[in-house]
């Protein structure tokens, strides 16, 4: 069977992956929020009046990635086994990186779940600092790497 999102009358349909090999899988996307120098100060002393912005865009990050699946029409349900992000703020650019690392075991890939983690998270981003900079933007949402399953490996250059 061809793994495609068209069924035999042309009209939409989720791929059945049930004959593929179920084998470990890894993916890790990237993406930035540019904010103004004061915010990421803020988010750095703490002081933007929801809370700590990290903690909460961590936590909605791993939201994110656990559903996918409700999210992105016709994206498998499946079980991470696995979800981290990072954040790094850069005060040269004035922005936060937002790196996430999702891993599972399965017969699909983890790449929509995390670019949906990593854009969960900037979007917590700046709903917990719209208040003081509704400035903010959101950009470079990226795979950065996957391996496992059928297309082995994925790397980008540059």
């Amino acid at each position: 069977m061809e793994l495609t999102h068209i069924n035999e009358e042309g009209r939409a349909r989720m791929v059945d992956v049930s004959t593929k090999e179920e084998t470990l899988r890894e993916a890790v996307a990237f993406s930035r929020v540019y904010m103004k120098r004061e915010t990421l100060e803020r988010i750095r002393e703490g002081t933007i009046k929801k809370g700590d912005v990290l903690s909460v865009a961590q936590v909605a990050g791993i939201m994110g990635a656990k559903n996918t699946s409700h999210i992105i029409p016709m994206c498998h349900p499946i079980f991470i086994s696995g979800c981290d992000l990072i954040f790094k703020m850069n005060f040269e650019m004035c922005c936060i990186d937002i790196t996430a690392t999702v891993k599972n075991t399965g017969q699909t890939g983890v790449e929509m779940e995390a670019m949906t983690a990593v854009s969960v998270a900037a979007l917590t981003v700046y709903d917990m600092c719209k208040a003081v900079d509704r400035e903010m933007i959101i950009s470079d949402v990226m795979l950065l790497r996957k391996r496992g399953g059928k297309s082995g490996v994925f790397e980008r250059k540059g």
